[in-house]
């Protein structure tokens, strides 16, 4: 079985950790729907949904198989309690589909607010400019 998974950071192509979806199918660049936020936890991003808030995350829908996703959920730690693998709403055109992403399990809505898009240089490192994005 299969399952359609939405990433918004280091797993994107491009990203330091991309190679972790190697063999699995890309199926498009997404957006979640508003009331989403990415906040800096070191290296990695961790989405927060937000209540009220306008802002949405931008990221990239992949349809995994349930190897890979077991690998993933090892990478992100969710037997450790640090990420759950839980259903996010995207907008159009995925707005009808079942799409699971990764959530910080430990609040994150102190850490700083990086934006609508998790972008690195050298391999872990966002851009300092990146930050607080979202807090105007």
């Amino acid at each position: 079985m299969s399952t359609l998974l939405f990433v918004y950071g280091t797993l994107k192509r491009g990203c330091c950790n991309d190679a972790r979806l190697a063999g699995q199918q890309f199926i498009g660049h997404a957006r979640t729907a508003p009331g989403h936020r990415l906040h800096d936890m070191g290296g990695y991003p961790g989405l927060l949904a937000a209540s009220g808030d306008s802002m949405t995350v931008e990221g990239e829908v992949w349809l995994v198989d349930a190897d890979t996703l077991a690998r993933l959920d090892a990478f992100e730690g969710v037997a450790e309690g640090l990420y759950r693998r839980a259903h996010v709403a995207l907008q159009p055109p995925f707005d009808q589909h079942v799409v699971a992403a990764y959530w910080p399990v430990s609040p994150v809505d102190k850490l700083p607010v990086v934006g609508p898009v998790w972008r690195e240089v050298a391999r872990g490192t966002i851009l300092e400019d990146q930050r607080n994005v979202g807090e105007a």
